[in-house]
């Protein structure tokens, strides 16, 4: 089984996944309806959504913060990340 990367980079590598901010979700379970990778767990009885599989998240994706009315999830610098991606495929070789 071969591991997964993007553009030659291991996924595990790229910190790339949402954050929720707890102080403005409602659980309204939006994000987790509408996201097709399950990056999300309900943890029902806290009433509590988790990034449980960040690594399932498509690096640069930001689809499921559009579904979420409070506003309630972020994503690292972008910028940030690409620059950390270009230095880990010298490194790597890619």
């Amino acid at each position: 089984m071969s591991e997964t990367t993007f553009m030659g980079v291991t996924r595990a590598k790229i910190p790339w996944a949402p954050v929720i901010d707890y102080e403005k979700c409602t659980f309204c379970l939006e994000c987790d309806k509408f996201c097709p990778h399950k990056v999300y767990e309900v943890n029902r009885e806290e009433r509590r959504l988790v990034v449980a599989h960040p690594e399932h998240c498509v690096v640069f994706c930001r689809a499921c913060s559009k579904t979420c009315g409070p506003d309630a999830l972020s994503f690292p610098n972008k910028t940030e990340v690409t620059d950390l991606i270009k230095r880990l495929r010298k490194e790597e070789g890619a």
